[in-house]
Formats: structure tokens, sequence, C-alpha cells
């Protein structure tokens, strides 16, 4: 809000990627379609009531994003302890 920025919603089950176990991430975690959607829709909704100019992708649908990020990037990796 004080930047005047926008916001981008666009979901993406593969945030929710736990890497404990192994090389490959499990996505057991994320939300089923049926649930998230409507959890997505409402948050693109709160920002919009909020006065976010918002624009949204389609639920489920493959998308090409395109973004130059100016800032920090924080990834979590969380992983089992070590022997």
């Amino acid at each position: 809000m004080d930047t005047g920025g926008e916001a981008l919603v666009v979901s993406q089950f593969t945030l929710l990627a736990d890497t404990r176990r192994g090389r490959r991430p499990d996505f057991l975690a994320a939300a089923r379609p049926e649930d998230a959607e409507p959890i997505v829709a409402a948050f693109a909704q709160a920002l919009r009531d909020a006065g976010v100019r918002t624009a949204s992708g389609r639920f489920g649908a493959t998308m090409a994003v395109e973004l130059v990020n100016y800032g920090p990037v924080t990834v979590l990796l969380e992983s089992a302890p070590g022997p």
C-alpha cells in the first residue's frame, strides 16, 4: 500500500514442497484443488477490497509468468537432521 504496488495472484501448489525426506519434494500437505481454489479467490478479492490493483490467473491452468524481481528472495528448504 505504501509503494502503490500491484499484485498478481497465481495458484502454485509447488510452493508447499516438503523436502525433508530425500531428494524428491513431497506435496502431500498441499490443499486439494476444491479446497484451495476458493482460498486463492478469497485472497485475490481481499487484496482488491483493500484497494490493491490485482490481476489473477486461472486456477489449475498452465501459465507462463514473467517478472522482474528487484528484491531478495527467500527459499526455505527443510531437511531431516544428518546422521
